[in-house]
């Protein structure tokens, strides 16, 4: 429910813009609102979750949550939106940021451990792809309020749920502290961050205001670090990142991430703005993507993890997924749904669905039990990080190259087929980054006992 909610509003995104007046950036935010407090509070989330219980901060971000789904749904103003998406971002990390610590825990072998990392991303993957088609049922049929009051009746379930079938762990009590400083700290910089990357396409990706607001993005995130190392209950022990595995593992999860938002989000753009698809035949063009990356993460990529190793299926996955991309960024503005769209679909598909389940399991392989909650949070916030700075830079570069085509003379169909073909240009470039990334650091279990 939490991570379908970060994709469940691309489809929904044109009437929400026809039926609120949002301008371009100020769509983004109906986005990035939920992203930021979500990437920027999970690791505080996580550490309050070990003083009050796993228990107690899941069940209170899903009532939490539940409650911004409900205020989401009757919203009438941007504004109202806008705060109640933020308000849905605290309560996903709230619940995200102690999910994938039990997990660990409740499996600490690795064959059982493996099988629980695949169905645990094959329902997190699931979840944000069959986003785009529930999004697009739900606006199609009722309206685009429904794609948030769906919600209502899933967290009060899964509330009942939690406190019946869930142990009760009493944590280490809320005496022994938290950095609320740098909970601060971080979240200002990575708002600050995403907001110089969605103003950037309306003021100049070179000028003073860009680069002063990104200096300070940069300023507030070098405060964060220096105050991880003098407070005496750091959100981030910094000697995590002595691990080269769970170091790379996470910076290849940025650049991955950020090329799926061009995916996810200008995709469905592109089948709504330019090919003039209605919302619910675009959310039905987009779900061959959940249905393949579940299949994959529920059976074949554990095998194929066993069998070659994550990293070499890691690879694979991130081969596949650039190519999905550099096919998205070749649509024409004539494009052909069963020529231009399905096969970069399942490409994508494919790429996440066998490189997800290799990557957590690579992100977690060197934690120390006692660095397990705190490996699990890391690898979640770079998942949202990534999301968020990956739609702020992309929506902001199309929607700059479209209006500089515009503004020439240029037709509105083929400006924003112009702009979307270099957003998902853009995004095939990042996740080869992150490829050649995996490349020169990961290193599978027995590499690195070898070395």
């Amino acid at each position: 429910m939490t991570i379908l909610d970060g994709n469940i509003v691309t489809v929904a995104m044109p009437a929400i813009q026809n039926d609120l007046g949002l301008s371009p950036a100020g769509l983004a935010w109906v986005v990035n609102a939920y992203l930021i407090p979500f990437g920027g509070l999970l690791l505080l989330s996580g550490r309050l979750g070990d003083l009050i219980g796993r228990k107690r901060m899941f069940t209170a971000g899903l009532g939490v949550f539940t409650l911004a789904s409900l205020l989401c749904g009757i919203a009438v103003t941007p504004g109202v939106l806008i705060a109640a998406r933020a308000l849905q971002g605290i309560g996903g990390a709230m619940t995200t940021a102690v999910v994938l610590g039990m997990l660990v825990a409740l499996f600490p072998e690795g064959g059982e451990r493996a099988k629980a990392i695949a169905v645990f991303s094959a329902v997190g993957a699931a979840g944000g792809a069959l986003g785009t088609f529930l999004g697009g049922a739900l606006t199609s049929a009722l309206s685009w309020h429904w794609i948030f009051l769906i919600n209502l009746p899933i967290g009060v379930l899964s509330l009942i749920a939690a406190w019946r079938v869930l142990a009760r762990d009493p944590g280490a009590g809320l005496g022994k502290g938290a950095d609320y400083l740098g909970a601060a700290l971080v979240t200002a910089a990575l708002m600050l961050g995403v907001y110089t990357l969605v103003q950037a396409a309306d003021h100049g990706w070179a000028s003073v205001r860009t680069l002063g607001l990104g200096a300070l993005s940069l300023a507030l995130l070098g405060a964060f670090a220096f105050r991880q190392t003098r407070t005496a209950e750091p959100l981030v022990r910094l000697r995590i990142f002595r691990s080269r595995t769970l170091t790379g593992a996470n910076l290849v999860q940025i650049l991955m991430i950020a090329g799926m938002y061009a995916f996810q989000y200008i995709g469905a753009l592109y089948l709504q703005q330019v090919l003039g698809y209605e919302s619910l035949t675009t959310g039905l063009g987009f779900l061959p993507a959940p249905l393949v990356i579940g299949a994959l993460m529920l059976g074949l990529s554990t095998r194929l993890t066993s069998r070659f190793g994550p990293r070499t299926v890691l690879r694979a996955g991130l081969v596949a997924i650039v190519a999905g991309l550099v096919l998205f960024g070749r649509a024409p503005v004539q494009g052909s749904y069963a020529v231009d769209v399905l096969p970069a679909i399942l490409l994508l598909a494919v790429g996440f669905g066998i490189a997800m389940p290799a990557l957590t399991g690579l992100a977690m392989s060197d934690a120390r039990p006692e660095d397990a909650g705190l490996a699990s949070g890391l690898f979640n916030t770079t998942q949202v990080v990534g999301g968020a700075f990956g739609l702020a830079a992309l929506t902001s570069l199309a929607a700059g190259h479209t209006a500089g085509l515009t503004a020439t003379g240029t037709a509105t169909a083929p400006a924003l087929n112009s702009g979307y073909q270099l957003a998902f240009t853009v995004g095939a470039l990042a996740v080869a980054l992150g490829l050649v990334l995996a490349v020169a650091l990961l290193r599978d279990a027995t590499q690195r006992s070898a070395g």
